[in-house]
């Protein structure tokens, strides 16, 4: 019976080099294997249906063997072609990698699945430091020297014999390190896709082991494919009354996706219908109407959003030092203005995207988490939702709503698109390479037209000036405005939905598939005449700078933010090169922006201090004039605290109004610059 065994054995590894050495593609990724000095070779699942099936149902009923045998075959070729590398390594492992319509959902997986060959897709969570797996178990007799070889499995530990066989000592047995074998072994927590999970659900998780060359392949927050085989944790037998056991998977292949969008599927069809959507005129009229249909409107909001999904193009500059493409947008509006809908529109329309509300968000659950494991109480990191979120949207509603310690964290992630966390010992650098969409209601309840930006929303300067766009959505009531709102709710409420939509919306499954394939595939350039055009602006806006008392209109900052918009108008209609009429559009989109945000309400001057530092540049030289007028007078009054009445008489004859004065020494006083050491009198903090 084991001779049969054996030589059935045997065939079924002639039969997987006979596969192997059948098809040339493998016969080159086996000398790359040996050139590199690698250990697996990768096999398609494909492969094994297309060379008659009995090795694809072999690999799916019965894993151990047919992984065994593969291995054993690709050991043999290695052999053949380099004995002394097959000596040297000894141990070589065959991977099989799954077609993408055969893949299973976590949540799908059942009992019926144990001990077969599966693959699923998820994101990783977390992971173990990398470990040592005892393969095989070598003990020696303290007493007469003798050896025991005592092979080990994945699922329990095999004690080794309690008396030693030649000599009878009772526990003499120690097991010497130097002549076991160990292999590397990881374990990673997969998630499933945000994109599978039902509303209303908890995403679920599993255990997945990784060994050998595997371990360290992939890290959280990645994307995956893993293929391997489903398996109970038999430890826990001895611990569980009733026996109820956990699986795990044990992988045989694990691959990172960590490409632009790809998990949406776009077949050659679906590329026809896109490359002729783009071959329209109004391609990108079309695209901006097809943005939240249901809500009227709001043109220039759904264009910076359009120009938000499709994205600029990262790059990289020769000293090292990367540029974002990523566009972030921020939303600031009235109640009722139809901003959470619009957000949760394009958290289905992006290919990936991530949604979160400010007020059940904190610094960790936004960028990344250090969580113990229960069962060997070591640390962990945990992806948060703009590592979750890499390559994709991350959608932030009512962003002021969040702690202020909790919003700093997305200072580094806007910006240098990654997350760096230093806790419990683990100091670790995740990337977080996602657009950023936020809204946020003012602070007064409305929008206040006759304030600052700053003074309307109760964010930092320091959040605001990263965002490449900020809109306003105000309410302003107006009779032919409101006639047609009102006609387009009722009829969508009547379900005339035809009739209230234009004739030339786009579906918003093509609508994904034409973004994802926008930003896979298309990397414009610009061209000489949009460079001049983008150049020519910023020194027409900068030229307005130049006077002394003048405040700065734009500066680089912006200049860059401009280039990622004329790019994403490229990307809308599919083309390589971003075009006069591109920079033209971005242009003016950027001064819809400028004339709605960065305006000094004050002078109606365009001054960009107004959102990079919260102050338009007329109020910054009062403030100064007013700190330099209680400066000179604690002076003569030997450092002690001056009268207000002294400063505002002072500040006034200095042509300033009193009760101008007075607010901006109220602002100072809550900034903390002054305080009021008794009533009447002011000091300034050194």
């Amino acid at each position: 019976m084991e001779e049969k065994e054996a030589v059935n054995f045997d065939e079924l590894i002639e039969k997987f080099k006979s596969l192997l050495e059948s098809d040339e593609k493998y016969l080159n990724e086996l000398s790359t294997m040996i050139i590199n000095r690698e250990r697996s070779l990768v096999i398609d699942f494909n492969d094994l249906v297309l060379n008659g099936k009995e090795l694809a149902d072999l690999l799916m009923d019965s894993p151990n063997l047919a992984i065994d045998a593969a291995s054993n075959a690709v050991k043999r070729m290695v052999t053949e072609r380099d004995p002394e590398y097959a000596r040297q390594v000894g141990k070589f492992h065959a991977r099989f990698k799954m077609p993408q319509t055969d893949k299973l959902s976590l949540r799908k997986l059942r009992s019926d699945q144990i001990g077969r060959f599966i693959a699923i897709e998820g994101i990783i969570l977390r992971q173990t430091p990398p470990k040592h797996f005892l393969v095989k178990a070598i003990y020696r007799c303290t007493q007469c020297g003798y050896e025991v070889e005592v092979p080990q499995t994945l699922s329990s530990f095999v004690q080794p014999p309690r008396k030693c066989p030649r000599c009878g000592a009772v526990n003499s047995l120690e097991l010497t390190s130097e002549r076991s074998e160990f292999i590397d072994w990881q374990k990673v927590i997969i998630q499933e896709r945000l994109e599978e999970l039902p509303s209303g659900q908890l995403p679920r998780n599993m255990e997945a082991i990784l060994m050998d060359d595997l371990v360290d392949r992939v890290k959280p927050g990645d994307r995956v494919t893993v293929t391997g085989i489903l398996e109970l944790d038999m430890a826990e037998l001895r611990k569980l009354r009733p026996p109820i056991l956990s699986s795990y998977i044990n992988v045989n292949y694990i691959e990172s996706m960590q490409k632009d969008f790809a998990e949406v599927e776009i077949t050659s069809e679906d590329e026809d219908r896109i490359r002729e959507l783009a071959a329209m005129p109004d391609v990108r009229d079309r695209i901006i109407r097809s943005i939240a249909p249901s809500i009227y409107g709001m043109t220039d909001v759904k264009e910076a959003i359009a120009c938000l999904l499709f994205g600029g193009v990262p790059k990289e500059y020769p000293d090292g030092i990367r540029v974002r493409g990523d566009i972030h947008l921020l939303l600031i509006g009235d109640p009722g203005a139809g901003k959470s809908q619009l957000l949760k529109f394009v958290s289905k329309i992006a290919p990936r995207a991530v949604y979160t509300n400010g007020k059940g968000s904190t610094a960790a659950g936004l960028t990344a988490a250090v969580v113990r494991d229960k069962t060997t109480s070591e640390f962990y990191l945990e992806a948060g939702a703009l590592v979750l979120g890499d390559m994709g949207v991350a959608i932030v509603d009512e962003i002021d709503k969040m702690d202020a310690k909790d919003r700093v964290a997305m200072h580094e992630a806007m910006e240098q698109q990654t997350v760096s966390i230093a806790k419990a010992g683990i100091v670790a650098t995740l990337n977080a390479r996602s657009s950023v969409l936020a809204a946020a209601n003012p602070t007064f309840g409305r929008y206040l037209p006759n304030r600052t930006v700053a003074e309307n929303v109760d964010l930092p300067v320091t959040l605001l000036s990263r965002f490449d766009l900020i809109f306003i959505v105000r309410d302003e009531p107006n009779a032919e405005k409101d006639r047609n709102i009102a006609t387009h709710i009722v009829k969508l409420h009547a379900n005339d939905v035809l009739d209230a939509y234009s004739r030339d919306i786009i579906k918003p499954d093509l609508l994904r598939k034409y973004i994802a394939y926008a930003r896979k595939h298309v990397k414009p350039i610009l061209t000489k005449e949009a460079q001049d055009m983008v150049t020519q602006f910023y020194i027409q806006m900068r030229g307005k700078s130049q006077e002394p008392s003048s405040p700065v209109a734009i500066t680089a900052r912006q200049l860059e933010a401009l280039i990622r918009l004329a790019e994403a108008e490229a990307k809308m209609r599919l083309s390589s090169a971003v075009d006069k009429e591109d920079a033209d559009r971005a242009i003016s989109l950027f001064l819809k922006f400028l004339q709605s945000v960065g305006i000094d309400v004050e002078t109606g001057k365009v001054d960009i201090d107004v959102i990079m530092t919260g102050k338009p540049r007329s109020s910054q030289e009062r403030i100064a004039v007013v700190l330099e007028t209680i400066g000179r007078l604690e002076e003569l009054n030997n450092g002690k605290p001056v009268k207000l009445d002294d400063v505002l008489r002072e500040v006034e004859e200095r042509g300033m109004d009193r009760s101008t004065a007075d607010k901006l020494i109220n602002l100072l006083m809550k900034q903390g610059e002054l305080y009021a050491p008794k009533p009447g009198y002011v000091k300034k903090v050194h």
